[in-house]
């Protein structure tokens, strides 16, 4: 065997402490390229392609899929032979090798070192190729979260033995097993919360994990199907926290207009029928996202937030329009990023690619990020209106209901009308009803009549 070298969960961006390992794309004894990709990881923003750093043959997957794992811990073992190009590690890190030490080394039996190989100064350096890698590595201690929950499916840690519960029942404790023995366990249906170790500092084995799975059944209380638990990760969990911190730091105001919108629905059409929107989704929410980014442009303090550390209001002079979507993943929040330099296809393309990449799983994390005002679309659910949340850092969501047909009193006479309720919620910080109320009702006369697009533009 050669050189085996540990590639690390990087953080991916933004300062994330943890992802779930979605899918493998290797596995153990297949030969992999630098850059090559190993794995899919779903972070709380996005699900994410991993490129492998190292050149060799892949010796053990440390994770299981499906696994929540901590920013910087190891997740594959690759063979590199020796001759592996890697990338530059952060400044004051360690290279992760496991070298197999010489028969007459001095090193005992399971330690593990961190020892660069020698390199003779005389021989001729080849240049070879440095991958690069968006955010590898984090400083150590650069990050810290609270005890997780559920611990049957995370690396292994030292940490204390907890306290009986309250009630008498067992609290729940971090469990000491190594990566491969808990797939051990995995692959036996064994709980390792349910064994007790007896390795190093309570540590479960795998003589632990065999001993169990060969032991007579115990009576079993069963659950049944009337309920079910799902895990809180990802895009819910993400999404869960964003919610909560808006609700309760931002003050909400909602504003609430219904809008007769037979106009825009019929300019719709004709724009599907023009050269310059051939083969892209032309919607009414097109139209409405134009007349939002002109309200705007007509009132700036819409497109404003709240820095509270610098006690200032920020006023934004563009506009990263969010259009929330629903995903198999759960809600996120992609973001046009520029949307008020953009002509009227330019943004219909725009909010195709856009919609097109969340359906498929495929926003990074920079769609997801830096948003300056959000447009959540009900409508497509059949609903006519709602309360919408502030996204976190942004003063205004818009919600555009369903059309529908309606007895609406037009010209004078009650005719049958294509009618939408409009609601608006803002920072009220920042944006007083007088603002609020003007940008909705600017948002509502250009829809009512898409000319006005043209006038304010």
């Amino acid at each position: 065997m050669g050189e085996l070298k540990q590639f690390k969960l990087p953080d991916v961006g933004e300062g994330l402490t943890e992802a779930d390992i979605i899918k493998w794309h290797v596995q153990p004894g297949d030969t992999v390229e630098v850059n090559q990709t190993i794995l899919e990881i779903e972070t709380a923003k996005a699900v994410v392609e991993l490129p492998c750093p190292f050149e060799g043959t892949v010796t053990e997957l440390l994770v299981d899929e499906g696994t929540t794992v901590d920013v910087g811990v190891p997740i594959i073992t690759v063979d590199v032979g020796g001759d592996a190009v890697t990338p530059p590690p952060p400044a004051g890190a360690k290279e992760d090798l496991i070298p197999t030490p010489p028969a007459d080394s001095a090193q005992e039996p399971g330690m593990v070192g961190s020892i660069a190989p020698k390199v003779d100064p005389t021989a001729p350096q080849q240049q070879k190729r440095v991958p690069v890698l968006v955010g590898y590595g984090v400083k150590p201690g650069s990050t810290t979260r609270r005890p997780r929950r559920s611990d049957a499916d995370v690396p292994v840690r030292p940490v204390a033995p907890a306290a009986p519960a309250a009630n008498g029942g067992d609290a729940r404790v971090a469990v000491l097993a190594k990566p491969p023995v808990r797939k051990l366990a995995k692959d036996l249906g064994v709980d390792l919360r349910a064994i007790t170790g007896t390795g190093p500092q309570g540590s479960i084995t795998r003589d632990d994990i065999q001993q169990a799975a060969s032991a007579p059944a115990q009576p079993v209380r069963i659950a049944g199907e009337r309920e079910e638990r799902i895990p809180i990760r990802g895009v819910r969990k993400h999404t869960a926290a964003a919610m909560v911190q808006s609700a309760f730091t931002a003050p909400h105001v909602t504003e609430w207009l219904q809008v007769d919108v037979t106009e825009t629905m019929s300019a719709a059409k004709r724009l599907r029928d023009l050269p310059d929107f051939e083969g892209v989704k032309v919607s009414p929410l097109l139209l409405v996202a134009k007349a939002f980014i002109l309200a705007a442009k007509r009132h700036p303090m819409i497109n404003a937030i709240w820095d509270d550390a610098a006690q200032e209001i920020v006023v934004k002079h563009y506009v990263n329009l969010g259009i929330a979507a629903a995903t198999e993943r759960g809600l996120i929040v992609p973001k046009v990023k520029g949307a008020q330099d953009l002509s009227l296809p330019d943004l219909a393309r725009a909010l195709s690619d856009l919609a097109a990449t969340a359906r498929a799983g495929k926003s990074t994390p920079q769609d997801l990020s830096d948003g300056t005002m959000t447009i959540t679309n009900v409508g497509v659910f059949g609903i006519d209106a709602g309360t919408p949340i502030l996204t976190p850092g942004e003063s205004a969501i818009l919600a555009f209901g369903q059309v529908r047909d309606m007895p609406w009193v037009h010209e004078g006479e009650i005719k049958i009308r294509k009618v939408t309720t409009l609601a608006l919620s803002f920072d009220h910080r920042i944006v007083d009803g007088e603002l609020g109320s003007a940008v909705l009702r600017d948002v509502g006369a250009m829809l009512e009549d898409p000319m006005r697009m043209l006038a304010w533009s």
